[in-house]
């Protein structure tokens, strides 16, 4: 417990850092989504052939809708953590963890395909290189650049993104050069393919394939709180621009380029290829060396947005509270150290065979889509009063989720072995975050296994294994944590449906109920009454009625956290309207229940 105090207050006391402005923080998820064009090219036209740039045009439509649904659910709760952020500000804390759980996933596999993608590029062009060593130097390098900092990690983040757009301005100018020169015969002769079954299955398998380039999209709602004010839409915006522009863009040209039936051969390398045929080798370098950079921003996209979600979940303690740790710099570097001790495991245990993990990325990216519409809508329903910049409508809702679903449909259609090797990685990954919440739970399971057994076992087993006292003492430490709930003179009724979310969601026996009175509110007098029959309807509680003097807002709340040492993530309060003062990114992680 003195250790959670003590690292309460390092956090209160850790200086706010410098917020990203516009390029940066795009530049920060712009490497992970518009390296996409690197390879959902090839796979659209592989599945899609020559109607590839089609789907792919759908995939820019949809990602449209989901413009305005990450814009209202981010702009009406700007903290970190994404889908796990919208359900558990709408739903249970488990519900929410499923939703991080498969965005861990996606970052892990994200992190090594994309690194290890990058160092077969590099490969290409120096044979002696050893790629799985050289995977781990990459995700060694992008683990120090944010241990240093977001700030600093932001100008490699910068540097790398605007070379990659020069790079493809640069190759479509010289493949529309070439095509001038040369005809289209090419693209004439593609079109004259029959296709794959009939239009609509090549339509609908091309396009769950090119969803896949979408991937990126939701890691600027992971890092809301490093962006300033305004930023995050403009991110959203930028990012889809970039794809609608370039993915569509780069499949037509390889269409104008190269035969259909010979993209299979240059899938790994398509640009590349591009490249060598409308400008010649140095052209191909060009390419793969700005696939090597781009691939590796992505894999910094990966740390910047598992920083935000692991921060926000240890935190909200679903994961070990030792990952709460900051350097100098500010940075949560444990949670970097583990990333990457995740991620070079994964890899030393595939081998560097990164098919499997490509199921495991697919299934998780696509389910965090369809779990973020649905923090969409239960916002709506929930959650109406709270305000918002912008709202999505219930047709573009219904569309994108549908559209996501589908997605998931044709993978697995594609790919079934994808669905059993993404079983493997998740259930460990849920058991973690599970056993830390219903810890009290099991440890009064291993306290009743303890206390029936034998007379013989049980002396071993508590001299030598498992002490009562310590299980008991352990329980208690966890159940001490106290939590607040903030008041405006709420009726009994919805004080008893905070109780009730208390008691599903976190592991405590204590509880402030804390009434804020000044000479724009008086507390109601029968409020000190209803709590009081709360606390006798709770003998397991300890319900403390406090009311103060005062004005609520982000400085009472950092002066009761640091007063109390409560996390400010342990406070909760009712969904506000639209006159309230401020927003709830101000209020630092308070939590909406009602």
């Amino acid at each position: 417990m003195e250790q959670l105090k003590q690292e309460v207050k390092d956090i209160l006391a850790t200086p706010h850092p410098h917020k990203l402005t516009e390029l940066p923080a795009t530049a920060i998820c712009g490497n992970d989504i518009s390296s996409s064009c690197l390879y959902v090219s090839a796979l659209a036209i592989i599945y899609a052939g020559q109607y590839a740039w089609v789907a792919l045009l759908i995939v820019s439509l949809v990602l449209y809708l989901f413009r305005s649904i990450y814009g209202e659910v981010v702009g009406a709760l700007p903290l970190n953590g994404g889908a796990y952020n919208a359900l558990l500000n709408t739903t249970s804390k488990a519900t929410a963890s499923m939703a991080a759980c498969l965005t861990l996933l996606s970052y892990m596999a994200t992190a090594v395909i994309s690194a290890s993608e990058a160092m077969h590029y590099v490969h290409i062009l120096w044979e002696g290189l050893p790629v799985i060593w050289a995977t781990v130097g990459v995700l060694a390098l992008f683990m120090a650049l944010t241990i240093m900092g977001i700030g600093e990690s932001s100008k490699v983040a910068i540097a790398i993104f605007l070379i990659h757009l020069a790079t493809l301005v640069l190759l479509a100018i010289a493949c529309g050069i070439y095509l001038m020169g040369n005809g289209l015969d090419t693209l004439f002769a593609n079109y004259q393919l029959p296709v794959k079954g009939s239009l609509v299955s090549a339509l609908f398998f091309g396009f769950s394939a090119a969803m896949l380039g979408i991937s990126g999209f939701e890691s600027s709602a992971n890092f809301v709180e490093e962006q300033a004010s305004g930023v995050f839409p403009r991110t959203l915006r930028n990012m889809w621009i970039v794809v609608s522009i370039f993915n569509p863009l780069m499949a037509l040209l390889a269409l104008s380029l190269v035969p259909i039936n010979d993209v299979g051969e240059h899938q790994e390398a398509l640009l590349a290829y591009m490249g060598d045929l409308s400008g010649g080798k140095w052209l191909a370098w060009l390419v793969s060396i700005d696939a090597v950079l781009v691939l590796s921003g992505a894999v910094l996209t990966s740390y910047v947005g598992v920083s935000g979600l692991v921060h926000r979940m240890t935190l909200d303690r679903c994961l070990p509270q030792f990952l709460l740790k900051t350097n100098k710099r500010g940075t949560t570097y444990r949670i970097m150290i583990a990333f990457f001790l995740l991620c070079i495991s994964i890899l030393f245990i595939t081998k560097g065979e990164l098919g499997a993990l490509a199921g495991v990325y697919t299934i998780s990216f696509l389910s965090v889509m369809v779990l973020f519409g649905l923090g969409n809508i239960l916002l709506k329903f929930r959650r109406a009063r709270l305000p918002r910049p912008e709202r999505a409508s219930g047709w573009a809702l219904f569309i994108a989720i549908g559209a996501v679903l589908a997605a998931l449909i044709g993978n697995a259609v594609m790919n079934p072995a994808y669905l059993w090797v993404f079983i493997k990685y998740f259930i460990p990954t849920v058991a973690i975050v599970g056993i830390m919440l219903y810890r009290i739970e099991l440890l009064r399971l291993i306290l009743f296994i303890v206390k029936s057994s034998s007379a013989p076992i049980r002396k071993i087993l508590t001299n030598k294994v498992l002490k009562e006292s310590h299980i008991r003492r352990t329980m208690r430490e966890i159940n001490s944590q106290e939590f607040v709930y903030f008041t405006k003179g709420d009726n009994v009724v919805n004080i008893n449906k905070v109780m009730q979310y208390i008691i599903k969601n976190e592991d405590t026996h204590r509880i402030k109920i804390v009434a804020i009175e000044n000479e724009n509110h008086k507390v109601p007098e029968h409020l000190a009454y209803d709590i009081d029959v709360l606390d006798r309807a709770y003998p397991e509680f300890v319900v403390d009625f406090i009311v103060m003097k005062g004005q609520f807002g982000p400085r009472l709340i950092d002066e009761l956290s640091l007063k109390w040492n409560i996390p400010k993530n342990f406070m909760f309060i009712g969904s506000p309207g639209d006159r309230f003062p401020y927003q709830i990114s101000e209020l630092g992680g308070v939590r909406l229940i009602i």
